[in-house]
């Protein structure tokens, strides 16, 4: 008798991120798709989670994280956002961004509940607020300014709504959001009693001077809020899968209620790396704005001759590009033939969409060496 399963997540398939990247591997295609650099992390940084494997600290950490960590994290919020937070109450380390996410949606998201997230979104919201018996409410950011209109979150809001999920520096877009912005999302919270969950994750790319504006900065959000970010964003080693939240300490109780459970603690020795980095190496994340404005510059000036149609990004490390005056393919055949033919893989747009619009854009990552980004943009531009 063959096994009958009922899918919670039915239309959920392999992620695209997966994909692509598979498919650049088989066609010997430049790898402009999936977000990972194709450089090596600091070498202090790699030292220091090898001294700490050498030391011995290969057992398991605290569940919230080893207390170095977290104070590190707490003196950087304190000196980017201008907010104390406790390392003990209000900070907690976990396996990857994806996974505080899902623990802070599983921690509050009740069956029934309205979680307003914006399109195009990042392909892991969604499935943690069905696994949650949430009901997804997605708004679209209409291209090519890819702006919240506040009107419509207002006139989405019902009585079921509870949480509202924020991503900037904007993943695919590359957008960022201001502090008008900011003081929209925080007035409606207050009046709706709204939790936020702020995907954080490019804090420290955001370009052309501009400031990130983290709900950390704002108390009245600060308060309502967990804000997550990424140490694998944040000094290039994308595969050590660790990231980290924080949250006001009720939040942060019923954050780490769920978290014990899915994967109960981070890497010790990769920790421990990490806080001595942090405070050896502060001009780190100074450093990384003009670090990757400049790889998003060669790769925007070697794309300057192409059909290609860009805005340049204002943070992450991605850059959309409309491809409407090459090919009127819709964007996942676009990619394939792209990755297969061209030999340059990337990211359609419409598969971050519940209901995709008639634009056509795709995404290129452009974290990688700038002899990379050259000769992609040179393959891209004889189209």
């Amino acid at each position: 008798m063959s096994i009958q399963v009922t899918s919670k997540l039915p239309h959920v398939g392999t992620t695209i991120f997966t994909v692509m990247s598979q498919m650049a591997a088989e066609h010997g295609a430049i790898n402009l798709s999936q977000g990972f650099p194709d450089y090596d992390g600091p070498a202090a940084l790699k030292d220091a989670v090898k001294r700490h494997i050498d030391q011995g600290f290969n057992q398991y950490p605290p569940m919230a994280g080893v207390l170095p960590l977290r104070e590190a994290v707490a003196a950087k919020v304190l000196d980017c956002y201008g907010a104390q937070v406790s390392p003990d109450t209000e900070v907690t380390i976990t396996p990857g961004a994806t996974e505080a996410i899902y623990c802070a949606v599983m921690a509050i998201v009740t069956p029934g509940d309205e979680v307003i997230m914006f399109d195009p979104a990042y392909d892991s919201y969604e499935p943690a607020v069905l696994l949650a018996q949430g009901k997804p409410v997605r708004l679209p950011l209409a291209p090519p300014a890819y702006r919240i209109d506040w009107q419509r979150v207002r006139d989405v809001i019902t009585p079921r709504t509870r949480m509202i999920l924020v991503n900037s520096p904007h993943n695919p877009t590359g957008t960022v959001m201001t502090a008008a912005d900011m003081a929209e999302l925080a007035a409606l919270a207050e009046r709706h009693n709204l939790i936020v969950v702020s995907d954080e994750v490019y804090e420290h790319l955001v370009f052309d001077g501009q400031r990130h504006e983290s709900v950390l900065l704002y108390p009245e959000l600060a308060a309502r809020s967990f804000a997550v970010s990424s140490f694998g964003k944040t000094y290039h080693v994308t595969g050590w899968k660790t990231g980290y939240c924080v949250a006001p300490p009720a939040l942060t109780t019923e954050l780490r209620r769920v978290h014990q459970f899915v994967t109960f603690v981070g890497i010790t020795p990769i920790q421990l790396g990490l806080a001595e980095f942090m405070r050896a190496h502060p001009e780190h994340l100074r450093e990384l704005p003009a670090f990757y404005q400049a790889k998003r510059d060669v790769f925007n000036s070697a794309m300057a001759g192409s059909r290609f149609r860009l805005t340049p990004s204002s943070g992450t490390y991605f850059q959309l590009a409309d491809y409407s005056a090459i090919s009127s393919l819709p964007d996942r055949e676009f990619v394939t033939w792209l990755t297969r033919e061209v030999g340059v893989a990337a990211i359609p747009v419409s598969v971050f969409y519940a209901t995709p619009p008639a634009a056509r854009y795709v995404r290129f990552c452009f974290c990688k060496n700038e002899d990379t980004l050259r000769a992609a943009a040179a393959k891209l531009a004889a189209l």
